[in-house]
């Protein structure tokens, strides 16, 4: 498990673009369409990325892990899944919460695998 970037659902994703990029001056790392995008934090080499909120998903941290399916499989029975694994562009995604009830996101892609910056 590595921490790749913490995830922020948002209801508008043009109005979240504009305060981390125009008002905090974050620089964008990679988007995928115009539904999400994700910075660089100066002095960090985890991102932050905002998305579309789906189904009463809530802001945590997003970990790279070899396999969604396989830990799913694996923890299943000792974690509390919010989200089964599901297919994400070149990957799949799932999330489970901690004993607080915070999510904790979990992809399976590597990091020269995301999607790639498109100039404007």
């Amino acid at each position: 498990m590595r921490l790749a970037f913490t995830y922020n659902p948002v209801p508008d994703v043009e109005e979240a673009l504009s305060f981390y990029r125009d008002t905090l001056g974050w620089t964008e790392a990679w988007r995928h369409g115009d539904h999400t995008v994700a910075f660089t934090i100066p002095g960090t080499n985890v991102q932050f990325m905002v998305g579309p909120r789906v189904a009463g998903e809530q802001p945590g941290p997003a970990f790279l892990v070899d396999s969604v399916e396989r830990f799913y499989a694996e923890h299943r029975d000792r974690l509390t899944f919010v989200a089964k694994p599901r297919a994400i562009p070149g990957g799949h995604w799932a999330s489970f919460l901690d004993p607080a009830g915070h999510p904790v996101y979990l992809l399976d892609q590597v990091p020269e695998q995301l999607p790639q910056r498109i100039s404007a």
